[in-house]
């Protein structure tokens, strides 16, 4: 199921009203996991899947593989089921995160968490019935015009290994057996931080970007221009998570506590909130440093790296 991406990338040069932009492409993409997650038997599945999927994400994921085809010169509309897979992925692994073996948390954007809403067991098999659709749709751009087979092979292969144990879960394991009070040297919890953040936050992140480029056919330049851009914007990302779960609106945040609070190892707590701005900040400026390879095409993705460090949750 492909629709049309209506409204047009602005034209470089001209000022972009991101946060607007973004939210363009957010009802874009929505419309079609709308269509994705019909409900059908058993009925409950699908209620707890819609549940966590439409809670009201930014879509940031989805949003970087649509940008990732059209920075390439590819139509995004060609890719709406992969970068609506890189969403079931990453909802998928908020539900889990939220588990009480995982971070206990009873709200996420306001909203009661999915096994707070439905039950453990239903929250889990949610999640896990996410991640395995998942590939299903990345499968599905293989029938779409203009889409090489061999690429989307390609894009099989960097999700599963950006998902997975040397991923997102290695750095969610990590995160869940690291604490701020350890007895580890500062050292030793700086390394541990940067493992967590690398593999948590920005192996998803890199995978969504790069998979767009990859089905659009980019060059190995753009390729690594692309994954150079990701690391960094993916890193500051979470470190505006850490700052803005100290200085941020609780409400706009969807939070009741925080992680300073639950002894969460995090970029304010070892750094001190001045140093995490600054050093998100210097991480964009290298992020956009990257993109010259693509010339005047660069611009959308400059703005969204000024974004991440300007969003207030």
């Amino acid at each position: 199921m492909v629709t049309s991406c209506s409204k047009q990338s602005p034209e470089p040069g001209r000022r972009i009203n991101l946060k607007k932009y973004l939210h363009e492409k957010a009802l874009i993409v929505n419309a079609e996991l709308n269509k994705y997650l019909k409900e059908q038997y058993p009925p409950l599945m699908y209620q707890a899947m819609r549940y966590s999927i439409f809670a009201g994400g930014k879509r940031l994921r989805p949003f970087l593989v649509l940008q990732g085809a059209g920075i390439c010169g590819m139509a995004e509309k060609k890719v709406i089921p992969t970068a609506c897979a890189l969403e079931y992925i990453h909802t998928y692994s908020l539900i889990h995160d939220d588990l009480p073996a995982m971070d206990n948390d009873d709200y996420r954007r306001g909203m009661l968490t999915s096994h707070k809403k439905f039950g453990e067991d239903v929250a889990i098999l949610a999640g896990d019935a996410l991640l395995t659709e998942a590939f299903g749709l990345i499968a599905a751009n293989a029938v779409v015009k203009g889409i090489s087979k061999e690429n989307v092979l390609k894009v099989i292969t960097l999700v599963s290994a950006q998902a997975g144990v040397q991923g997102m879960i290695g750095g969610q394991l990590v995160d869940t057996h690291q604490s701020s009070d350890t007895k580890e040297t500062v050292e030793a919890k700086k390394q541990a931080l940067l493992y967590i953040h690398e593999h948590k936050t920005v192996a998803l992140i890199k995978a969504s970007l790069l998979s767009g480029a990859i089905l659009a056919g980019a060059s190995t330049r753009q390729l690594k221009a692309l994954s150079r851009y990701a690391e960094k914007i993916g890193l500051a990302f979470q470190i505006m998570d850490d700052v803005l779960d100290v200085i941020g609106d609780k409400e706009k945040l969807g939070k009741k506590g925080s992680d300073l609070q639950n002894k969460k190892l995090t970029y304010v707590s070892l750094y001190g909130l001045e140093w995490s701005k600054r050093e998100a900040a210097r991480l964009v400026n290298e992020a956009k440093k990257a993109l010259t390879v693509f010339g005047r095409k660069k611009y959308m993705l400059e703005a969204l790296a000024d974004y991440i460090i300007e969003r207030e949750y």
